[in-house]
Order: C-alpha cells, then structure tokens, then sequence
C-alpha cells in the first residue's frame, strides 16, 4: 500500500444565490456526508490514510515545512542557504538567524499541518461506531499518529494543547498543557497502539507505524522527557526498556555501508524503523502545495549553480548549507560520514574529471548567498540525475522526487539506548557496546573490519565521558537528517555560544528561541494561547 496517496472525503456544499423551497429538495449531489460515512472497514481505512498524509508534507500552505531542515538549520549544523540577496526565503533566513516573531510565515504552517494530522487521527479513533479487527488496527495506527504529532508540535513549540477529541467550530480557545500533560497523553497513546500494533508488515504496506516504530518512538520521548524534567532517572530507564524492545525483535540491522542509506533509489533498508514514504506517481505544482507526493527537499537543497557536467547530480536551490562548525566536528579517523553527508568544489572536480568530462566553472558560487556558504553542500538528500520528475497534467518535475524520508533510523534507536542506560540505572559496558556497533561502520567499507576506535578508545584518547562520546556520535551519525536542533534543546545544550563564529546568530540568540512563537493568527482567535510557553509548564 502507498500510504500518502491523497484520499479526499468530499461534503457537500451548495452556494445558494436565490432559491425557492422546491430548489432546496433536491437528493444530496455526494452518497457520503460526514454523518453518513465511517461505516465500513474500508472507509475507515481511507480516514486512516488520510490521516498518515501531513507526515509527508514538505510544503504546506506556501512554505516550505520540513522538520529536516528546521532540525538543521536552526542549529549550527547548517545556514538557511538560497540566492545571494540573503533574502531568499525569508521565513527560513529568519529561523537561521533566530530572528523570527509570531507573523513567521513557517510558525503557522509546522504548527496547522501538525493540527491537521491530529484531527485526521482523532475521526478514525472516535467517529466509527462498530469495532472489527480492521478497525482496531487502524485505530492502534491513527494513536500512534495522534502521538507523532503532538511529539513534532511540542518538539517545535513547546508544551501546546493536547487535543484528544474531535473539536468543533466552538472549541476554539485552547491553551497550553503542561509538560507532563503532554507527554502523558503521547505516553497513553504509544503504549494502547504498541498492544495491537504488528511487529512486522510486509513490503507493500511500508509506511505504516509498526509496534517496533512505535516503541522506538515513546523511547524518543522518554529521552527527551527525562532530559526536560531534570535527568529523571526513572524516565531514562522507562527509555532503555522500550528501545531495548525494539532491539530484541532482531529484525533491524545496520547498513554495511554508511553511503548505501542515501543512494538513488533505496527504500526502507532493514536499518529502517520508521520512514516517510514519498512518490512520483502524481503530478504536483504550485497550486496545491499540499499536493507534493515527492520530496520537496531534494531540489530545494541541491547544489545550486552546479555545471551540467556533474555524471550524478543536477544542480539545485542551495538551502540547507553545512556550516563550518559541523565540517570541524569530525575527528580524523571519521571523515567517511563526513564526506557522504557532504561535498565541496574539489570533490565535485575530482567527479567530474573521473567521468572524463569537463566544464568551465564546476560551480558558479555567485549564485549562492555568501553569508551563509561555507565551501559545502549537503549530500544527504542529493539531487539525483536518475530522478525522473512527473510533468503530466501540468505536474512540476521538480516537486516530485521521490526520496524517502528517514524517521527513525535504527541507529537512532541503538544510540538512544546507549544514552538511556548510561544516564539511568543501566550498564555502562552494555551502552558502549551499542555505540561500537555504530562506530564499526563509521569508518566504511572494507574498513570495518574491528579496525576502528571503540568508545573506550575515545574515552581515553580524546579525554572524553561516555556523554560526550554519544552527543559526539549523534551528531556525526545524523548529520543533516533533522535530528541536532531538537538534541541540543533537549539537554540543555542549546546556548549562544554554540554560535561564537556567527555573530549575527550568537547576538541575537535568546532562550525564548529554544521554541518557535505560536502565530499571531492562532493566538488571536485562542487568546489563553500564549506565543512561547513559560517556565511553569515544564513540569
């Protein structure tokens, strides 16, 4: 099943200009009304669909709103990037630079998109009136996107209203929960879907939340809610035990290659846990944003002005760029990760010339924003050649490349379960033999043959804790795949100092900016909504 194929359920509306009451008995031009409908297996599954389709949204309402290149960008892994003007895209420039205020034209749509999914997934859990084992499935699915969805909005704004009910026009003034009201209502959700959900699901139904991506998911939360409430021991090991689940399936292993997870083409590895599916089946276009069944990162965060005369990549629109602190953090002995996460003018060069061709300017670096452009591209989302955009019907090709999205990775889950039983009652030994099992393949192919640094060798060499060896991993395994803003939030380390080499960042940063506001447009219509969350609702 391709579960973002867009399933629109239609009322019916009628625009009435001037009528007579023999113009208003007429039969309803649609056979389903809202009313009418979620009375079958298969109608609830249409709803369930639905439902998964905002996962997928990298534009909504206008803007572009991928949690990847939030993740990155307002972190100091990567700049906003665009044309020279600093100008392009103002949204995203003003989440680079930590200067956004509630008229942010991103804040409103992550915060609707989100909203959206979780209305979707509160009709499948509430409106059918009969329960089969197709409904119950389906409901298991629709509270594990209930929960995704709350988790990516408190992730971006803080705690925000849990909303678990079907909300009428009249339900409009909502205000924030509190922290542990928040994480409690995803907690619920996770564990009743982790009951019925499967461990495993065939091929053809990739996409769908699994029980394993479901407990690697309240693993996440767990981290992130130990983390927030003050290094909560308790939580840590509520943590450890879910992600230790996962593990014990036995059925996730890590690729050999590090490279092999972002070539043309691959979907749902078996390191895959849970992943945003992505298609060039439709066409798509300007007009209906929410249309894009591609990946709208690929081309916005292409190599701009690259010459034609690249073997493998086209050229972009340079968003995304890494910034010179990320390129520093790796050590020596691993630039394999670093070199598949990124590229430069020399490596471009050296593709050129291996393929026996040529070109004048490899890249034209006019073209890219010179404040933000460090001498590298992200490689994580390549702009492929291969990508065969769809054009029909009017359709942009450059909307529709179809990369999927990497969710949870599973070593995500092994180096969140390191992390989890290193900070609550676990094993030291036991988390750092997780960690080896990521550092092996960080050295690539036909290196990885035990001829690497094991945490221990780093503790002691480089005068690390085991803490800094897992924060040292994380970012160097997930490198521009959305991960390091919402990492340093979480412990604390997100600071203006992580920005000295940027003035303009390490000035205006503040800790109001550890959240993004909650539109003007929201708070005006829900006024006990505040724009940032305060210090009473972390508890």
């Amino acid at each position: 099943m391709k579960i973002f194929k867009y399933i629109t359920i239609i009322l019916s509306g009628f625009l009435f200009i001037t009528c007579t009451s023999e113009d208003l008995a007429v039969e309803p031009v649609n056979e389903f009304l809202s009313e009418n409908y979620y009375q079958t297996d298969d109608q609830v599954f249409n709803a369930l669909v639905a439902a998964y389709d905002p996962i997928g949204w990298t534009m909504a309402f206008g803007n572009w709103v991928s949690e990847v290149m939030f993740g990155e960008i307002r972190s100091d892994n990567a700049n906003a990037g665009g044309d020279p003007s600093d100008n392009d895209q103002p949204a995203w420039q003003e989440i680079d630079d930590f200067r956004e205020i509630n008229s942010n034209t991103l804040s409103q749509p992550i915060y609707r998109k989100n909203y959206i999914g979780i209305f979707r997934a509160n009709l499948v859990i509430e409106e059918p009136q009969f329960s089969s084992p197709a409904v119950d499935l389906y409901q298991a699915e629709a509270k594990f996107l209930r929960a995704y969805y709350h988790f990516e909005l408190f992730k971006h704004f803080g705690p925000i209203p849990v909303v678990t009910k079907v909300l009428t026009p009249q339900d409009n003034d909502l205000s924030r929960n509190t922290m542990t009201e928040v994480f409690t209502a995803i907690e619920k959700d996770l564990l009743e879907a982790i009951e019925i959900l499967p461990t495993s699901i065939s091929s053809s139904e990739a996409g769908r939340a699994t029980k394993p991506a479901a407990q690697a998911l309240l693993g996440k939360v767990y981290l992130y809610w130990a983390d927030l409430a003050n290094d909560d021991v308790n939580k840590f090991d509520l943590s450890a035990e879910q992600l230790n689940n996962v593990v014990q399936t036995g059925i996730y292993s890590l690729e050999d290659d590090y490279a092999d997870l972002f070539q043309f083409g691959l979907k749902n590895p078996e390191e895959s846990v849970f992943e945003i599916q992505k298609s060039n089946l439709f066409p798509s276009d300007w007009v209906w944003f929410e249309g894009i069944e591609g990946n709208g990162i690929i081309q916005l965060c292409g190599i701009r002005g690259l010459c034609d005369a690249h073997p493998d990549y086209q050229t972009g629109w340079g968003f995304m760029l890494p910034t010179q602190s990320l390129i520093d953090h790796y050590l020596p002995d691993d630039q394999y990760r670093l070199d598949v996460a990124t590229t430069s003018i020399p490596e471009l060069e050296a593709d050129i010339s291996n393929a026996g061709s040529s070109c004048d300017v490899v890249v034209d670096q006019t073209q890219s924003n010179p404040i933000d452009f460090t001498g590298y591209w992200q490689t994580k989302y390549t702009n492929y050649k291969a990508y065969s955009g769809n054009n029909t019907n009017g359709g942009n090709p450059d909307l529709t490349k179809d990369a999927n999205i990497y969710s949870i990775r599973y070593a995500d889950v092994l180096l969140m379960l390191a992390e989890a039983l290193h900070r609550g009652t676990g094993s030291d030994g036991e988390a750092m033999n997780y960690i080896d099992i990521v550092r092996e393949r960080s050295v690539g192919p036909g290196n990885n043959d035990g001829n690497f640094r094991t945490a221990s060798d780093l503790m002691s060499e480089e005068s690390w804790s085991l803490l800094d060896v897992i924060q040292y991993e994380r970012r160097a395994e997930f490198a521009l795949e959305g991960d390091r803003w919402f990492d340093l939030v979480r412990s604390g380390r997100a600071e203006a100092s992580l920005f000295a080499g940027d003035p303009i960042r390490g000035n205006n940063f503040q800790n109001k900016h550890l959240w993004l506001p909650i539109s003007l447009e929201e708070t005006t219509i829900a006024q006990n909504l505040t724009e940032y969350p305060d210090d009473s609702l972390f508890q």
